[in-house]
């Protein structure tokens, strides 16, 4: 299992502690120094089963600065949010869990990091 984390984050540091308490085995991915490829964002939403805007920050700055809130949801315009995200990984809501099974959640809670434990 993969969790790509800011250590910044309360929500990530908490998804941590969870992880921990259960002796869960994982790799920690620190996704703003090593941000996922296009390619690597598009399977992570196959899995979440969610699209691209479902995933983004708009509270950011970056996305005020894109405009992303007008940006069309459509799926033509699936590649432009899933390039935007690859470009400013600050875009992509944190924590997400990739587990071995095929299976990924954005593990805000601690319902959802159980989740991936199953």
């Amino acid at each position: 299992m993969e969790i790509w984390i800011n250590p910044a984050c309360s929500k990530c540091q908490s998804a941590l502690t969870l992880l921990d308490a259960e002796a869960a085995q994982y790799t920690v991915r620190y996704y703003l120094e090593d941000p996922p490829t296009a390619d690597e964002l598009d399977a992570v939403l196959q899995r979440l089963g969610l699209e691209p805007w479902d995933i983004t920050r708009l509270g950011e700055p970056v996305a005020a600065e894109l405009d992303l809130a007008a940006w069309s949801r459509e799926p033509a315009d699936r590649a432009r949010w899933i390039e935007a995200l690859a470009a400013h990984p600050a875009l992509i809501q944190r924590p997400i869990i990739t587990a071995d099974d095929g299976t990924a959640v954005v593990a805000r809670s601690p319902e959802s990091v159980r989740s991936a434990l199953r």
